[in-house]
C-alpha cells in the first residue's frame, strides 16, 4: 500500500527502470535523470495518481524509449555516414541472399565459392589488360588500342611487356588479401578503371575490323560545275536536240534542267536532249545554212579537220572514144 507521495514516485520510477532494462546503462540513466522531479510536479498538481495521470509505467517507458535520439522534442537528423552504412548493409544483405540462391545453379553452395576458383584466371587477364593499356600509352604512332599490345610495331617488345605484366599481376593478386584497407581499395579501383579502358579498346578494335572491307574514298567530280552540254559537229556547227548515251545506251544526265531568262528567272526544261538552253551556247554559230546557202563557221570552234590542199593522186578517167558504125 502506498502511504506517501514519495513512495508512489519511487515505485513508479522503479517500474519504468525495469521496463528499460535492455537499454545501455548510460542511456537509461540519462532518460531517468529528471523523472522523479517530473513525477513530483505531476502529483503536486493533484487530480489522481501517477498511473491515472500518466498511464502505466510500461507505457511511460515505451514513450521514453521512443524519444531516444530526440533533442528538445525534435529528432536528430541522421548523418551521411550513418546513411552510407545503412545503404551498405542493405546492399550486402541483398548480395548475400543472391549469392546463396544462385550458387546451386553453378554446383556450389555460394557463387562466391565458385568465383574464388577463377582468381588465377582473373590475375592473368588483368595482366594482359594492363599490358594492352600500357602499350597504347607508350606507343606514339597514334594507333588505337589493339588486341595485341605492341610498341612501335615490335612483337618482341610486346611479348616481353605482356609477360612482365602477367607476372606482376599474379604476384599482386597473391598478396592482395594481406593488404590493408586503403591499398586494397586502390587496387580494386585501378582494376575497375583498367577494365573500362580495355572495353573501350575492344570496342574500337571490333569497329575497325568490321569496317575494314570498305573504304570511303572521296573523289572530286570534275563535272560538278557543268550546267549544260553543247554538241558541235565536225564543221563547228551547233547540234541541237542531241542525245548522249553511255556504252550501254543509257542516257547521260548532266547539268541543270532549267534555263534562266534575261530577267533572272528560270524555267524548267522537260527534255532528254542537249543543250537545255541553246541560247547559252559558247559559240553562236547557226546550225543551218547561212544566207548565201553555205554553212557559216564564223566565230565558231572551226572544223575538226581540214581538207588536204595537195592534188589528189587518184587517176581520173580520160575522154572515151565512142565507136561509130562503119
Amino acid at each position: 500500500m502506498i502511504t506517501t507521495a514519495q513512495d508512489e514516485i519511487n515505485l513508479y520510477v522503479f517500474a519504468v527502470r525495469a521496463a528499460l532494462v535492455d537499454l545501455p546503462e548510460s542511456l537509461r540513466e540519462e532518460l531517468l535523470e529528471d523523472l522523479p522531479e517530473h513525477l513530483a510536479e505531476v502529483l503536486a498538481d493533484g487530480g489522481g495518481t501517477l498511473v491515472e495521470r500518466l498511464g502505466s509505467p510500461e507505457a511511460y517507458a515505451a514513450d521514453l524509449r521512443a524519444s531516444v535520439g530526440f533533442v528538445s522534442g525534435f529528432p536528430d537528423p541522421p548523418t551521411r555516414r550513418h546513411q552510407f552504412y545503412e545503404v551498405r548493409d542493405q546492399a550486402m544483405l541483398r548480395l548475400g541472399q543472391a549469392d546463396r540462391k544462385l550458387g546451386p545453379l553453378l554446383g556450389y553452395p555460394k557463387v562466391s565459392e565458385f568465383l574464388v576458383l577463377l582468381r588465377p584466371a582473373w590475375w592473368v587477364l588483368r595482366g594482359y589488360l594492363a599490358a594492352m593499356v600500357l602499350a597504347w600509352m607508350l606507343d606514339d604512332s597514334g594507333q588505337p588500342i589493339g588486341l595485341l599490345p605492341r610498341i612501335g610495331g615490335s612483337e618482341a617488345v610486346a611479348l616481353l611487356l605482356l609477360g612482365l605484366c602477367v607476372v606482376a599481376s599474379i604476384w599482386l593478386g597473391r598478396r592482395s588479401l594481406r593488404l590493408t584497407r586503403w591499398p586494397r581499395l586502390a587496387l580494386y579501383a585501378g582494376s575497375v578503371i583498367l577494365v573500362l579502358v580495355a572495353l573501350g579498346g575492344f570496342s574500337s578494335a571490333d569497329s575497325s575490323s568490321r569496317d575494314s572491307g570498305y573504304t570511303d574514298v572521296n573523289y572530286d567530280n570534275p563535272y560538278g560545275n557543268v550546267e549544260d552540254l553543247f554538241v558541235y559537229d565536225e564543221q563547228g556547227r551547233l547540234v541541237t536536240n542531241a542525245r548522249i548515251v553511255d556504252q550501254n545506251g543509257e542516257p547521260l544526265r548532266m547539268g541543270n534542267q532549267y534555263c534562266y531568262d534575261e530577267a533572272g528567272t528560270y524555267e524548267e526544261v522537260d527534255t532528254l536532249t542537249y543543250p537545255y538552253c541553246p541560247e547559252r551556247a559558247p559559240w553562236r554559230v547557226p546550225s543551218a545554212a547561212g544566207p548565201s546557202g553555205a554553212p557559216s563557221t564564223t566565230g565558231g570552234p572551226g572544223p575538226l579537220w581540214e581538207p588536204s590542199a595537195s592534188p589528189s593522186a587518184t587517176p581520173t578517167a580520160g575522154p572515151t572514144k565512142t565507136p561509130t558504125p562503119r
